[in-house]
């Protein structure tokens, strides 16, 4: 979220189901169908067994313009999340989702099909659990260097529960040698264990990256919270590359615990 871009500029300046592909799968064009366009305009959507609001308007993260245009399931069944720029104003927008049922502790996971590792600076996608409540109650896994190519791509995050904690974070610079990888990360009451692994897999094959907050266990969220899915614009800046940028999420699956 927003917060975490403050929060990553105040550390720089003080500082199984598998399924892997090499190249991945080409990206579905928005226009895919009829039935596809209707889903894109609608306020909400149907995806891995929940419904999602589409958000369509302006502000933070960024600030930028998220249109509900850019968010949309496919007949597959996957979510695609869309940065597009309009040809005609020069306007960037971007894509987000948030679930309308709230999640509390267990095992949330997400299999992606990106690029992920080599996002433009500018290029932010989020995956997170988050009460609304700003800088407080947050789960985030990012993939981001918040506009300075020298950065880490990888960013675990827990915002705290209560006021006089802590954030505590944990980033790291990775490559891939595909585009499908799943993204997990477990609540309890007293700890936040992240995993990012290369490939489709419902358990620990091909993990590159885990971390576990649990310093101090208090000032983690103990509240149940919606789900929420971004691809956006840091500090609302245009890709410095000029290009468009798609992300499918194949499926998310949240398990109680």
């Amino acid at each position: 979220m927003k917060h975490f871009v403050y929060a990553m500029a105040i550390l720089a300046l003080a500082a199984g189901c598998k399924k892997n592909s090499a190249s991945g799968e080409a990206l579905s064009s928005p226009s895919q169908s009829e039935a596809a366009a209707n889903a894109r305009a609608a306020a909400t959507i149907q995806f891995s067994g929940y419904t999602w609001t589409v958000r369509n308007s302006t502000g933070g993260p960024g600030p930028n313009v998220f249109s509900g245009s850019n968010a949309w399931v496919d007949a597959s069944g996957r979510l695609h999340l869309k940065i597009t720029k309009n040809t005609a104003t020069g306007q960037w927008s971007c894509a987000e989702i948030y679930s309308t049922q709230n999640f509390g502790f267990g095992t949330y996971q997400w299999q992606v099909e990106g690029a992920i590792d080599k996002f433009d600076k500018n290029i932010v996608l989020g995956l997170f659990n988050y009460s609304g409540r700003n800088e407080f109650d947050e789960m985030d896994i990012e993939f981001a260097r918040w506009g300075n190519n020298a950065w880490p791509n990888l960013n675990y995050t827990v915002w705290p529960a209560a006021s006089g904690y802590s954030t505590w974070s944990h980033t790291k610079n990775f490559t891939l040698s595909g585009t499908y990888t799943t993204q997990r990360f477990t609540r309890t009451p007293n700890s936040v264990v992240f995993k990012s692994m290369g490939g489709f897999y419902n358990d620990d094959t091909n993990l590159f990256e885990t971390a576990t907050c649990t310093s101090p266990a208090s000032s983690i969220s103990t509240l149940a919270m919606p789900v929420h899915m971004n691809l956006w614009l840091y500090g609302g800046n245009a890709p410095s590359d000029a290009k468009e940028v798609e992300v499918i999420i194949h499926n998310f699956r949240y398990t109680a615990g």
